[in-house]
């Protein structure tokens, strides 16, 4: 592992690669195809073209678009698609802006400054584009109810996730596609060559295994929130980026994955938007001055540190009260139970780690289709980077839910070209299992119960502020020491039987998560995006650059330049 203490980010060797002097593009290889079993038959065994894994809005619009390009498709949820994860327990924003040059250039600048100067601009124009389309098309295909605006304009700048995810499920199914609800993937299948060539996972209604033989697969497993109890994120434990690393992908910007949201201490509600029209205070009543649900949640943080944070709503008409509870209910449910009106008394509040969720760093791309650098594999939402669009820095919706729609969109399509490319029979292909770590220990099985011991480590590193959200050198290398003792001793022996085998994998896959984002934290010793060094509290010009990452019992780090690309229409 480079660097351990944060002292100075080098350079390193990628799969045997040259150092990179910093003006040449980063020399991936994928890595070497290892000797693996012959994957085994499942109960269940499936063959398709393509094989989206996750049912989110990302994996949703993947296997649509799959499907409309006359590919067969399967896709699996870990739970069910249409109701588990974050989008689809509450509402959320878009970016949605209409064509207009000077409008697109404004929304595209907003954020580049506070995103460290590390997105795209042609990436994030394609993200407008596509995203507008999508959006029109999802009240004319999917016949949305949009609302209108008084002066009769139909407004499609949020959605109202239960029902937007409702209607991608009927769409996905309309379009033919086989849904595998409650069907956890546990690992990617690989030909002989190293191509991704399916997955197999766990049917967890019926106890049954399954296994799809696809053409390519699309990554659309969501982020990782560590299980901080944030809604909707129970499901969400970087599964995706283990797999991916699994099979020899890189994942970039994995640094700006520590991204903490208000919400009332007694609630799992995490929505910013109804934070910024409120007032913080002090346990003794005093205002909390710099408070704030955007640029002041590090003093609601650091003050979090030392003493209870207090909240109240600004109060607003009964007819905004009820706009406000029609958009968000969940927000307004924990309030109703315990007899608090948040618009007229102050409630505790605190911050809940939702990571990559609502963070940067992924599965790194490589093509305008969303391809990884491993044949046959796509990724897409949280499951991907998002720095292309955002650079170091985003949050809830927006920019998240335009980039679930547009990578959503492209993978899908990506994918059912892929599959096509190498004929009829991808689907039939000799297949090798990839999963190690929780699912094929090197030594003798722990206790089935193991992962919860695991999950416990992942957490006491990853949660606290002091550790994440305020960031040393020293810190940041006592939590990376305790995680890597913790992965070795995974790597020998944890898994777990049946439906269980899920969790022994969530955990391993949360550990590498956590190893992966302290690795690359360490490298970059700046303050940049939302990555705060507190021994490092200036941007320095000099790191520029993104930062790639990868491995399993060995990580590495290695920059990446940042390239000026002009405005394209995609």
């Amino acid at each position: 592992m480079n660097d351990p203490a944060g002292i100075e980010a080098k350079p390193v060797s990628v799969d045997g690669a040259a150092p990179l002097d910093g003006n040449r593009p980063v020399p991936i290889e994928r890595h070497r195809v290892r000797r693996r079993a012959v994957a085994p038959p499942a109960d269940l065994d499936l063959s398709a073209d393509v094989l989206v894994i996750g049912g989110g809005p990302a994996g949703t619009w993947a296997a649509l678009k799959a499907a409309e390009d006359g590919a067969r498709v399967v896709l699996a949820d870990k739970g069910y698609c249409g109701t588990s994860g974050p989008t689809a327990s509450s509402g959320t924003g878009v970016w949605f802006v209409p064509p207009d040059p000077e409008a697109r250039e404004k929304a595209v600048a907003h954020r580049e400054a506070l995103g460290g100067h590390l997105h795209d601009r042609r990436w994030a124009h394609r993200v407008l584009d596509q995203t507008y389309r999508s959006m029109i098309e999802l009240g004319e295909r999917g016949r949305y109810p949009w609302p209108s605006a008084p002066d009769g304009r139909i407004v499609r700048r949020g959605v109202h996730g239960p029902e937007y995810m409702r209607r991608q499920r009927i769409r996905v199914q309309q379009a033919g596609v086989r849904v595998l609800d409650h069907s956890p993937a546990l690992e990617l299948l690989v030909d002989a060559d190293g191509a991704v060539a399916g997955a197999a996972g766990h049917r967890r209604q019926e106890d049954v295994t399954w296994r799809v033989r696809a053409g390519a697969v699309v990554l659309a497993a969501g982020g990782c929130a560590f299980l901080s109890r944030a809604l909707g994120t129970n499901v969400v434990t970087g599964d995706g980026a283990l797999f991916a690393a699994e099979v020899g992908a890189e994942l970039s910007g994995m640094e700006f994955s520590n991204h903490y949201s208000i919400a009332a201490e007694f609630a799992s509600v995490t929505k910013g938007r109804f934070f910024s029209q409120s007032t913080f205070f002090h346990e003794d009543g005093t205002v909390l001055e710099g408070a704030g649900s955007t640029r002041g949640r590090s003093v609601i943080g650091r003050t979090l540190l030392k003493e209870k944070v207090f909240c109240q709503l600004h109060w607003v008409d009964e007819a905004t009260q009820r706009f406000m509870r029609n958009a968000q209910p969940n927000f307004f449910l924990p309030f109703d139970r315990r007899g608090i009106d948040p618009f007229t008394q102050r409630f505790p509040v605190t911050c809940l780690l939702e990571g990559s969720v609502r963070g940067t760093g992924g599965v790194r791309i490589v093509g305008d289709d969303c391809a990884t650098s491993v044949p046959g594999l796509y990724a897409a939402g949280d499951s991907a980077t998002r720095e292309l669009v955002c650079g170091g820095f985003t949050g809830g919706g927006s920019h998240n839910a335009a980039w679930a729609v547009s990578s959503g969109t492209w993978a899908g399509r990506g994918a059912a070209r892929h599959a096509r490319a190498i004929g009829g029979d991808a689907g039939r292909r000799a297949v090798h299992a990839t999963g190690e770590a929780g699912l094929r220990p090197t030594g003798a099985q722990g206790s089935p119960e193991q992962y919860k011991e695991v999950i416990e480590l992942v957490q006491g590193e990853a949660l606290p502020y002091e550790k994440n959200w305020f960031r040393t050198g020293a810190r940041m290398t006592a939590s990376l020491g305790a995680l890597d003792d913790g992965w070795a001793e995974l790597r020998s022996s944890l898994a777990a039987p049946g439906a269980e085998a899920r969790r022994a994998r969530e955990a391993a896959a949360m550990t590498a998560f956590a190893r992966w984002m302290y690795s690359s934290a360490l490298a970059r010793t700046e303050t940049r995006g939302m990555h705060k060094r507190e021994d490092f509290p200036k941007l320095d010009p000099a790191q520029h650059h993104r930062l790639l990452t990868g491995g399993l019992d060995e990580i590495w780090v290695a920059p990446e330049p940042v390239r000026p690309f002009a405005v394209m229409a995609s």
